[in-house]
């Protein structure tokens, strides 16, 4: 190894996947220092987000709990587990590679970790969770993960409409309880709001541009949370998907960018906002969906970059190749399953970022 610089060994650890590259510490004191290096861990970041995976708690009706099964366009399919939490856990949101986990026994108890690292914080404990997620149904709190590597720092925010007293009849006053992860504090905020968030998918959140954006039920546009300013606000979608006829809208990123992929019986539109400020909205690939003609009505798509998409079905994943224009199937559940698999689907990468 003496031969090569070390620029181009950090090139090359960069790109190994995470208990390969941990194993390597051993070798000499440089690559020991790697994992906590701030040059490195943005490059190892840098990296991994060109290569996005899905992650998909699969619950089977007989087993106990649910398995973990991690997609990968690259190297398949892995499973791991989440054991190192000590408590059984609901994932609720998943960004840049942490995931935000509720525990099922202890209301109010959550956890930011890295799956990949096994490090994990334990949020301090929420007295007063009195929300629903829907107004006026009664729905579970919307749970938001806003992870920013460049600022070594993640946000956690649980919003929903406050119940009046003991009724748990929601009003129309909207919460927000934010945890920062530098003053290690829940904060809270409210504000009055009517707009009904979307019920397709309870984990399609999207964090770009220091805000949360979550996509309304009727799909006419996009609810932000800003989280620099605490406001919340509306931006546009595409004039050709609001005044569509009726076909499905899925809110996802890619490769740092805002992006819409609308669904037909036919077709696959994505969408791209380039400019985020003017909120100009750009197509950017047409897809025929002949090939897969029988699964487009249970389809819904999880993750993304300029060359992939991952879309789940109620038992498949697949990828669809944007250079190549084909399709694959990437896992397929057994017949135990009881929930669709977009159901409980993240978009998820690999990332050393550390949440302790």
């Amino acid at each position: 190894m003496s031969f090569f610089p070390d620029e181009v060994i950090i090139e090359v650890l960069a790109r190994l996947p995470i208990k390969p590259l941990f194993k390597t510490r051993t070798v000499c004191k440089l690559w020991h220092g790697l994992p906590s290096d701030k040059y490195f861990v943005k490059l190892y970041n840098q990296v991994s987000d060109k290569n996005p995976m899905v992650l998909v708690e699969v619950h089977d009706s007989t087993k106990p709990n649910s398995s973990l099964i991690c997609v990968d366009n690259s190297t398949g399919v892995s499973e791991f587990s989440l054991d190192f939490l000590r408590d059984k856990v609901n994932i609720r949101a998943s960004c840049n590679g942490l995931l935000c986990c509720s525990s099922i026994a202890v209301k109010g108890v959550y956890y930011v970790c890295n799956p990949m690292t096994r490090e994990f914080k334990v949020l301090p404990k929420i007295k007063d969770q009195n929300l629903t997620r829907f107004y006026p149904d009664s729905e579970a709190t919307l749970v938001g993960l806003a992870c920013d590597p460049s600022r070594g720092k993640f946000d956690v925010v649980l919003a929903g409409y406050q119940c009046a007293g003991s009724s748990r009849r929601p009003d129309k006053t909207f919460a927000c309880l934010i945890f920062d992860s530098d003053s290690n504090k829940w904060r809270k905020f409210v504000s009055s709001q009517e707009e009904i968030f979307t019920h397709m998918n309870r984990n399609q959140v999207v964090y770009v541009n220091s805000a949360l954006h979550w996509l309304t039920g009727s799909g006419s546009y996009i609810l932000v949370l800003d989280l620099n300013f605490e406001v919340w606000r509306k931006v546009s979608v595409p004039d050709e998907t609001r005044y569509g006829t009726g076909n499905r809208v899925y809110l996802l990123e890619s490769d740092g960018c805002l992006s819409l992929i609308e669904i037909s019986d036919t077709w696959m539109k994505i969408w791209v906002m380039k400019d985020y400020e003017r909120e100009l909205w750009h197509m950017v690939d047409r897809v025929s969906l002949g090939c897969i003609k029988g699964l487009v009505h249970g389809i819904f798509p999880i993750a993304q970059t300029g060359e992939c998409v991952f879309l789940a079905t109620h038992k498949q994943v697949l990828v669809y190749h944007r250079t190549s224009w084909a399709w694959k199937e990437m896992y397929s559940v057994q017949n135990n399953a009881t929930l669709p698999l977009w159901f409980s689907a993240h978009a998820f990468r690999t990332s050393i970022f550390p949440c302790e």
